[in-house]
């Protein structure tokens, strides 16, 4: 029980985030990123992911989730870090829409992407 209310608290606080940024309260707090410096991080941290073979997939979600078992938050956080950086706008956009898919499908609603998204 006292995991979903955790969950429930954190989206609702994200939930009021998104709210804050689209009344124009935090509109230079989203860093924009080139994938270097997303791998270099990922490095530095020692990360045992490698960027370049996640965005090679054919479905990097399901990589992500199958392979490497992400849970529901690392992917949120994932998926945000790519969409804001100087990754393919194509690639972005498939990775942004499985994402949520996948995520919606198992029931965990995800406010931060579907803003990304604009639904």
């Amino acid at each position: 029980m006292e995991d979903y209310l955790i969950r429930e608290i954190d989206r609702i606080g994200e939930l009021l985030l998104k709210v804050a940024r689209r009344l124009g309260l935090f509109l230079d707090d989203v860093p924009q990123h080139s994938v270097s410096d997303i791998k270099a991080e990922m490095e530095k941290v020692q990360l045992a992911l490698d960027l370049d073979t996640i965005l090679a997939e054919e479905t990097p979600v399901l990589y992500l989730v199958e392979k490497e078992h992400i849970s529901e938050k690392g992917l949120e956080a994932f998926v945000e870090i790519i969409f804001h950086s100087d990754c393919e706008e194509a690639k972005k956009s498939v990775i942004l829409k499985d994402a949520i898919h996948y995520l919606d499908n198992i029931g965990y609603y995800s406010f931060r992407l579907h803003s990304l998204s604009g639904e």
